[in-house]
């Protein structure tokens, strides 16, 4: 059962048609059988790319509200949500002074770490192996999760 952790720059190419959106949409149809988790705070980052879009002309407005109405009923019933906890941001925190990482980008990788961890504890995978994969378009997020021991996926290189 393949888990991928989903950061905002991932997860939106769901909903907006971008490079990687055919890769990102096979990864997350539940007919995948795929274990999809976000952080609680893409509720926030992925309204907010969509809107961006609009502002930028790449999409309308009510194009906007269907891909927010759809990611917002996937958050609610499809996608694993981890509430972010003040241990998880005091772990972010610590993550910046390691890696360049904008703040939202260090919560995401706290997050990611913290899920594998837990994978792991669990005994997913096979011992040794990271239990997901981080799936993000970030450059800066991807090297320093890949520096963490993380598997990381670029929807980027799935045109």
């Amino acid at each position: 059962m393949p888990i991928y952790y989903f950061d905002s720059s991932g997860l939106v190419k769901r909903y907006v048609s971008e490079v990687g959106s055919n890769w990102v949409i096979s990864l997350t149809d539940p007919a995948a059988g795929n274990h999809i988790y976000v952080a609680n705070i893409a509720g926030v980052e992925v309204p907010a790319a969509i809107n961006k879009r609009v502002r930028m002309g790449d999409i309308n407005a009510a194009d906007a509200a269907t891909a927010i109405t759809n990611f917002e009923n996937d958050l609610a019933n499809q996608y694993n949500v981890l509430e972010v906890t003040d241990q998880l941001l005091k772990s972010a925190a610590a993550l910046t002074s390691k890696y360049k990482l904008r703040a939202y980008d260090a919560v995401q990788l706290a997050v990611a770490l913290e899920i594998n961890s837990q994978l792991l504890a669990l005994g997913m995978p096979a011992a040794g192996m990271p239990a997901l994969t981080l799936i993000s378009a970030d450059d800066d997020l991807n090297n320093a999760a890949a520096a963490e021991g993380l598997n990381v996926d670029n929807p980027r290189n799935h045109p």
